[in-house]
């Protein structure tokens, strides 16, 4: 996917920014008419993505505009260029952080198994300047203990605070940005505190490997590869920058397709590309092989949660999960009983047309669950249209995602729980997983900001 000019993205998305002015009925969308709602605006017929509004970046703040104008490839080109002058003051470190959602798109395009890929990436990363290539399992990894120590806190005191349960989780931006510009505090007491894999590891990269490789945080230039637009936004957020020393956790966002469209430009060839294995956080040699999280296309957070949820709190093991399918394959629920009593039961919920449909039942006072997983994107984060997107309709590549979610499962599953790796850092970074530096470099809040909407919106 090329940079596009936002002239351009506006033309594209004319039909979506008319209805700018429409603002959200009391009762939400009534999920037995085809129109969906997304960012205040109101669309009939055609589902239309967070991702796309912020695409044509017509209802983003001029501050913020400004802020995602520096997440591009011509921003990273320019920190290369700046390695290659005589003034080494002005040199900076560039790492790359990977997600793991965005090497099956990689896989797909050079036609090759997902870890094989990840190193054919990584080479051609450092062929460009980059000096270290990781990928963000590990932060995930972090972002899901944490998620599910979290939810049992939650579920332990939800006779005494309505505002336990349900949680929702925290890890897509484009969710949390609808939650604070639209739902407010409807919904932002609900959402967990962890951090997103990103920022986790942002925090990994500018605190943790800075001090490792003695270098200050403001000489580290953090690029991480992700499947979709709105990781820019989750970037620019005020608390993740360090006023102190001038840096921010993530310094730069570019999707799948804005790489592979940088290797079309440079006509690079994959055959020729060398494979180098991607490098550790530790400072060790690159893991013997990749791993991934359970869940279909996304870091299955509702699925890692559930299992320890039911082991913790019921002293139940569960191997297999069964999802129940309710409006659609998007919109699924799991359940567990004992003896014919429900004693727990969760939800999937992806896309803002089943997000409506949520919220609508919130209202009304109807939601059942203690958790609920909610992606913006319809098929959760491989569908991302930083590199889903189809050249033709402005829709989602099908075949393409099919493909994707193909590589994705080929990989094998492994529990963040039995990963040494964290309990090292645990330990050596955050000093003990309840310490107070773990919760202020793996948490953070969400709250209301329907007051801070730009001035030309209407919600």
């Amino acid at each position: 996917m090329s940079e596009v000019n936002i002239p351009k993205r506006r033309e594209k998305c004319e039909n979506c920014t008319k209805q700018c002015n429409k603002k959200q009925s009391d009762d939400g969308a009534n999920p037995h008419q085809d129109r969906v709602q997304v960012n205040g605006q109101v669309h009939e017929g055609s589902q239309v993505l967070l991702s796309a509004c912020l695409a044509c970046d017509g209802c983003v703040s001029e501050e913020e505009s400004l802020k995602i104008s520096q997440q591009s490839l011509e921003q990273v080109e320019r920190v290369l260029a700046l390695n290659k002058k005589c003034d080494s003051s002005k040199h900076r470190v560039l790492v790359a952080s990977v997600c793991p959602q965005s090497l099956p798109f990689f896989a797909v395009k050079f036609g090759l198994d997902v870890s094989e890929a990840a190193n054919k990436l990584c080479g051609f990363l450092k062929s460009l300047g980059v000096h270290y290539v990781f990928d963000t399992t590990l932060a995930a990894g972090f972002s899901i203990l944490e998620s599910q120590a979290e939810f049992i806190q939650r579920f332990r005191r939800r006779h005494h605070d309505s505002h336990a349960v349900p949680m929702f989780t925290s890890s897509c931006p484009g969710w949390i940005r609808y939650s604070e510009r639209v739902l407010g505090s409807l919904v932002t007491p609900h959402i967990c505190t962890a951090r997103s894999p990103q920022q986790i590891m942002g925090c990994l990269v500018k605190d943790y490997f800075s001090k490792q490789q003695k270098l200050s945080p403001a000489n580290v230039y953090h690029v991480l590869v992700a499947p979709c637009f709105d990781k820019k936004l989750e970037a620019v957020r005020e608390e993740f920058y360090n006023g102190l020393l001038e840096a921010r956790d993530v310094d730069c966002v570019l999707t799948s397709g804005e790489i592979y469209y940088l290797m079309e430009q440079r006509k690079v060839r994959v055959e020729e590309l060398d494979s180098v294995p991607l490098d550790h956080v530790l400072g060790e040699a690159g893991d013997a092989a990749l791993v991934r999280h359970e869940g279909r296309g996304s870091e299955g957070f509702l699925e890692h949660i559930f299992k320890h949820a039911a082991k913790e709190l019921f002293g139940l093991s569960v191997h297999e999960i069964t999802y129940k399918n309710l409006r659609n394959r998007d919109f699924q629920e799991v359940t567990l009983e004992r003896d014919g009593e429900t004693l727990l039961q969760f939800a999937a919920v992806y896309g803002f047309r089943n997000i409506q449909t949520l919220v609508h039942r919130m209202r009304k006072g109807r939601v059942p669950y203690q958790l609920v997983e909610v992606l913006s994107c319809p098929g959760g984060c491989l569908s991302g249209r930083g590199q889903a997107g189809s050249e033709v309709g402005g829709g989602v590549d099908k075949a393409l995602v099919q493909q994707m979610e193909e590589a994705y499962s080929s990989l094998p599953v492994h529990l963040p729980e039995d990963n040494p790796t964290l309990h090292t850092l645990y330990q050596d970074w955050l000093q003990g997983q309840d310490s107070p530096r773990a919760g202020a470099l793996l948490h953070t809040q969400y709250t209301s900001q329907t007051h801070t909407q730009p001035p030309h919106m209407q919600w």
